[in-house]
């Protein structure tokens, strides 16, 4: 933004932006919302619906106030425990460093995970800057097609989100049918407008939305993810891997099933 002078949201001048690439539908999805919108369950759920799809992905848990890693599926499911935080504490990220460091699943090949581990927070490591989230992005986009972002909700002061939000391909921008999400994006979408490689990408995404609870206020949404009792339990059971089986399950699967559709093609 113009009005934060050398800020990480200004693109500098000549920075040239790469024209999209038309082949297929892979790439970098960035999910952003208000607090307690949804965005660390609907990352999840694409995640997993691409990989079983048989595609590989990466999931990146990017807001380091409140690492989600060890809070989406049981530790026993993991392979290793590493941290997102040894591959941005390198002077430079590379490929081969964010391969050694990603977390991967014992009953899903085509998923890999990246974030902080349980108890570390921005503080565990030296602070990244702007070229060390671009090469981590560039790095992933070399070892999948698809890349995931589960963004933190404060870009002003996140780097790791921010940056992820500007170089994304997509951006989901998840919002609650309340007075106080939309305040939060009154506030906060000037940061990132004018900031993004194609504006276009930016779809509003109605989230965790009740039956008969008015959504007119919030505008013109390109999906609705409906609330659901099942999805709630899996979450507070820290079992976001799990299949969804219930009636609002499936009906929130099947929302994310279009999301996909339209982002990635899958």
């Amino acid at each position: 933004m113009n009005f934060i002078k050398n800020s990480i949201f200004k693109r500098k001048p000549d920075e040239d932006t790469p024209e999209p690439s038309t082949s297929d539908c892979s790439g970098v999805l960035a999910v952003w919302g208000s607090p307690g919108s949804g965005k660390t369950t609907v990352a999840v759920k694409l995640a997993k619906h691409l990989a079983d799809h048989k595609k590989n992905v990466a999931l990146v848990f990017a807001d380091m106030t409140a690492p989600m890693l060890h809070c989406v599926c049981p530790s026993s499911a993991l392979e290793c425990d590493r941290s997102l935080g040894s591959i941005l504490a390198a002077a430079h990220v590379t490929e081969p460093l964010v391969k050694n460091n990603c977390v991967t699943l014992k009953k899903n090949p085509h998923l890999i995970l990246l974030g902080l581990k349980s108890g570390e927070n921005e503080y565990s490591y030296p602070p990244c800057d702007q070229q060390q989230v671009t090469e981590l992005i560039a790095s992933l986009r070399e070892l999948t097609p698809y890349v995931i972002i589960d963004c933190g909700s404060y870009i002003a002061s996140d780097i790791l989100s921010a940056v992820s939000i500007m170089e994304a391909d997509s951006v989901l921008r998840l919002i609650n049918a309340d007075a106080k999400s939309a305040s939060y994006f009154d506030s906060q979408l000037p940061l990132v407008q004018g900031n993004l490689s194609d504006a276009d990408k930016l779809y509003k995404v109605g989230s965790n939305l009740k039956p008969n609870q008015a959504v007119e206020q919030l505008g013109g949404m390109a999906f609705r993810l409906p609330y659901s009792y099942e999805l709630e339990e899996q979450f507070l059971a820290q079992d976001l891997l799990a299949d969804l089986c219930l009636k609002d399950g499936k009906a929130f699967q099947k929302e994310i099933a279009r999301i996909s559709k339209e982002v990635f093609g899958v």
